[in-house]
């Protein structure tokens, strides 16, 4: 498994309308096949910055079962207008104990 982290930064009095794009484009991310599951979380000193965490089966499921497919399209196209600028996304993988 695989976490991907997204740090979206929203055009400032985007947010609300953020926010409603994501609640429309979630399950077009959630359905993609490998995705195991989807959160959304905002700022609370930077109530325009968001953070998306998602965990896929395997890195190559978040690039080849998502993103190149029109899921992809479909969700940058929803909420892609209220970016501030492209997110940064990485990976990570868990560390053990």
């Amino acid at each position: 498994m695989v976490l991907e982290v997204a740090l979206i930064d929203v055009t400032p009095g985007h947010e609300d309308e953020f926010t409603a794009a994501y609640a429309q484009a979630r399950p077009i991310l959630a359905g993609a096949e490998g995705c195991r599951s989807v959160r959304m979380t905002r700022g609370v000193e930077s109530p325009s910055r968001f953070v998306l965490l998602v965990e896929w089966d395997s890195v190559e499921a978040h690039d080849v079962n998502f993103r190149q497919t029109e899921r992809f399209a479909q969700w940058r196209g929803l909420i892609g207008p209220h970016f501030a600028g492209p997110p940064l996304v990485e990976h990570f993988i868990d560390v053990p104990a």
